[in-house]
């Protein structure tokens, strides 16, 4: 994909004049007439727990006002972008027959519940990927009106890349007839994504739950072209190399440490620089970086070169990297066996919130444990500078949270992430007592 596509656009985007009314009624039907996907019963192992964990209802009550929307898991987050920003991923194949879904209910939860919340726009650089295999069929086709889309443009400004992924003839028609709504800033912001693997040079794929139909598709698409092109876009993966810092274990890092130091060298090297240059940068950890730098440093890091970020001119490159190694770590450093007590945590007060506190923390491996302190006694010195920074415990949770707890289906449902941030933001809240002998 060609770099032009990665270009980080920060300027506010005005609205511009709706066309005439005769669009008000228009209704959003897609073309094609293939069958309705399977049902759960064709979902992955990982699809299903996902599913029925939601059907459940274990993050969100049955009388939450948008229960029957999330309990779909079409609306996904799923970490951090190559430029440090969210991504959120809309999964239009999981949408069921539009006669059980309301439509307009959908693009409130996307609205009321993604981009315009605290938790997204605090993070100036919100990415959203939309899936949008499975809107082909005529049983799911979207319902909506020219006012519900002007709903969503008017959100625009929050999203600095859009991605759609397998574009069909209709979307890219009706993008056309909605041209006039699109200023030209935000029309470079959206880009075509043919193959998953084209996915790779924004975020990895092995983040997202992408659900099992779409990949079958992938492949069958890919199955059609000459093998030479297909031999281009899935070039063999090199084996690790014997520095790797990004993507290794917390014990394989330890071990290869030359001092057996628990907490690893990436976590080191940027916390020890932004202690002395990013303490009092304001909106330290909300910023992206420069691509190209930030796979340069990862790059070096896997050598086994050293690296000075001093030397570098972007602070907040030394952030990125920080969220970036806590990202690719293959388990989270609350590791999976946590998720579900934290994700289902709910909030006490007193010595009573201490106490579940200390005996989960408890349970991580030593290098977690430490590396976990370790990175929580540095945010402390970072939310001391708030008034400065802008970064107080609440926003520095809302930022390290979705880096620190993953589920092992690596995205995670909407109503996941106010647990995981809560709990994030009780530790540093809490971090003498918790973390005390």
């Amino acid at each position: 994909m060609s770099s032009d596509l990665l270009v980080d656009l920060n300027d506010d985007l005005g609205v511009d004049d709706p066309p005439s009314n005769a669009l008000d009624q228009l209704k959003l039907s897609p073309m094609g007439d293939k069958l309705w996907p399977p049902d759960d019963s064709s979902m992955s192992k990982s699809e299903t727990n996902i599913s029925k964990r939601l059907g459940e209802g274990s993050h969100l009550s049955w009388d939450h006002p948008y229960y029957d929307i999330a309990r779909h898991q079409i609306v996904e987050v799923a970490g951090d972008d190559n430029f440090g920003r969210k991504v959120i991923v809309f999964n239009a194949c999981r949408m069921p027959p539009h006669h059980e879904l309301d439509h307009h209910k959908l693009l409130m939860w996307v609205l009321k519940w993604t981009l315009p919340s605290p938790i997204f726009m605090s993070m100036k650089s919100t990415m959203c990927f939309i899936c949008t295999y499975g809107l082909t069929s005529q049983v799911n086709r979207f319902k909506l009106t020219f006012a519900d889309c002007s709903a969503f443009f008017r959100y625009k400004k929050n999203i600095k890349a859009l991605y759609i992924v397998h574009p069909t003839i209709f979307i890219k028609t009706l993008l056309i007839l909605f041209k006039p709504l699109i200023s030209f800033k935000f029309g470079r912001k959206i880009n075509y994504i043919n193959y998953l693997s084209e996915l790779e040079d924004v975020v990895k794929c092995e983040q997202l739950v992408i659900p099992t139909r779409v990949r079958d598709y992938d492949e069958k698409i890919r199955a059609s072209l000459k093998p030479s092109v297909q031999a281009q876009m899935s070039p063999p993966r090199s084996p690790p190399l014997p520095n790797q810092q990004f993507g290794v274990s917390l014990p394989m890092l330890r071990a290869r440490s030359s001092d057996n130091e628990a907490v690893p060298l990436v976590m080191r090297d940027t916390v020890a620089f932004l202690m002395e240059q990013g303490l009092e940068i304001e909106g330290i950890f909300r910023r992206s970086a420069n691509v190209t730098l930030v796979k340069d440093v990862q790059h070096r890091y896997n050598s086994g070169e050293e690296v000075s970020f001093s030397q570098m001119e972007d602070v907040h490159l030394a952030a990125v990297i920080l969220k970036t190694f806590l990202r690719e770590l293959p388990e989270p450093l609350l590791t999976y066996q946590l998720y579900n007590d934290i994700v289902n945590f709910h909030s006490k007060s007193g010595e009573l919130s201490l106490i579940l506190h200390t005996n989960m923390l408890a349970m991580l491996p030593e290098e977690n444990y430490t590396s976990l302190k370790f990175l929580i006694e540095f945010l402390v010195q970072v939310s001391a500078q708030s008034e400065i920074n802008k970064m107080n415990n609440t926003n520095l949770a809302v930022v390290f949270g979705p880096n620190l707890l993953w589920g092992q289906d690596a995205a995670m449902t909407l109503s996941a992430i106010g647990p995981i941030n809560n709990f994030t933001r009780t530790l540093l809240d809490q971090h003498y007592e918790v973390f005390s002998p």
